[in-house]
Order: structure tokens, then C-alpha cells, then sequence
């Protein structure tokens, strides 16, 4: 498997398992798929990922600002993070 891949495979294994209603932020979850360090690469990553079933709307800047979304922008990840934090109330 080449590094992209495992990468790859290793960040969406993270993101897929970030439990409705938390977040992450990009740096947690590289050292979580073993690449402390890579939070950009991360971010590019999810910039790039269009799969409905990542749910890269969870991943979050380390200073707390929701940061960019490819499916709407900020405004509509902000919207989703807000739905979901209401349900697992």
C-alpha cells in the first residue's frame, strides 16, 4: 500500500469513527491516524473528500472555528455540528 493511501485510509478510518454531536480537530486527528504533524495534509484531505459517509463536517480548526467545507461552507458545516449537538441532547 502506498503512503497516500495509508494516509488516506488511516485519516477517513479516524473521521468515520468521530461520534455524532463531537468534533476533532485536523491535528487530532492526524496523530490519531498515526501522522502527528499532518493536520494540513488532513485538511486537504477532507477539502478534496466528496463520500457522504465521511463526515468531515466533525473536523474542526484547533482554536475551535469550524473552519471550510466543501459541501456548503462554513456556514452550513457550523449548521450541521449545531443539529447534530441538539440531537445528543
Amino acid at each position: 500500500m502506498s503512503a497516500q493511501t495509508l494516509f488516506s485510509c488511516s485519516v477517513i478510518n479516524v473521521v468515520k469513527n468521530i461520534p455524532k454531536g463531537k468534533t476533532m480537530s485536523y491535528g487530532e486527528v492526524a496523530r490519531r491516524a498515526g501522522f502527528p504533524g499532518a493536520a494540513r495534509a488532513v485538511g486537504s484531505l477532507m477539502k478534496n473528500n466528496h463520500d457522504k459517509g465521511v463526515p468531515c463536517h466533525r473536523v474542526i480548526r484547533a482554536d475551535g472555528g469550524v473552519g471550510q467545507y466543501n459541501n456548503g461552507g462554513e456556514e452550513v458545516k457550523a449548521a450541521l455540528l449545531r443539529k447534530e449537538a441538539m440531537f445528543m441532547k
